[in-house]
């Protein structure tokens, strides 16, 4: 194991936490669940409690789609319906402790068009800017679709950006996750784990 693994990251200002689209139909038991989706909750509570006491941002996504939404089958799209707006299945999980005064990011709200990361076509970038981030802490659902995507555009907008490999959990088991992992690294991404913070 490397020495950067344990080497400590302390939270300062400019620091935001983004959580990517944890929504009960990811969850087992949801229309699109995500293998093991549950297992991020408790660790993102965690990384939430870290980020609450330290008065720092955070951020949740959540797709917000339509009934008749262009990426669900019925329409031709890749995905069984899922996180209809309005619905429980749309609805963060109740055991998510989201701090009362987390940002709300809506994404893919219009039927005619797809969107992966929580940067497309939302509020997410500015109200980042307003807020002063410099660096974001980026967990959620799925590793290799909207997590990826997020990272992608997080690092395009020239955040720091560090992915919770210990609160992600992707669609593809695999021990790549289709190459996801790898490639966030590769992008300039930065792995961390939860005890690799300083509290």
């Amino acid at each position: 194991m490397s020495e950067g693994r344990h080497a400590k990251i302390g939270l300062q200002a400019g620091d935001a936490l983004i959580l990517v689209d944890v929504q009960n139909d990811f969850l087992p038991g949801g229309s699109l669940a995500v293998p093991a989706g549950d297992e991020v909750v408790p660790v993102l509570n965690r990384y939430l409690t870290l980020f609450h006491s330290h008065r720092l941002p955070v951020f949740a996504t959540r797709d917000w789609h339509p009934p008749d939404h262009c990426s669900f089958q019925h329409q031709g799209g890749p995905w069984p319906p899922h996180c209809i707006a309005a619905t429980q299945g749309a609805a963060f999980p109740a055991s998510l402790r989201l701090p009362a005064d987390t940002f709300v990011i809506s994404k893919a709200t219009a039927r005619e068009r797809d969107a992966y990361s929580g940067f497309d076509n939302t509020q997410l970038d500015s109200l980042l800017k307003s807020a002063g981030a410099v660096r974001v802490f980026i967990g959620g659902l799925a590793t290799e679709y909207c997590v990826l995507n997020t990272v992608k555009d997080a690092l395009r907008y020239h955040y720091t950006t560090f992915v919770l490999e210990d609160a992600i959990r992707a669609i593809d088991t695999s021990l790549n996750h289709g190459g996801a992992s790898e490639q966030m690294k590769t992008l300039g991404a930065i792995p961390i784990h939860l005890e690799m913070l300083d509290a």
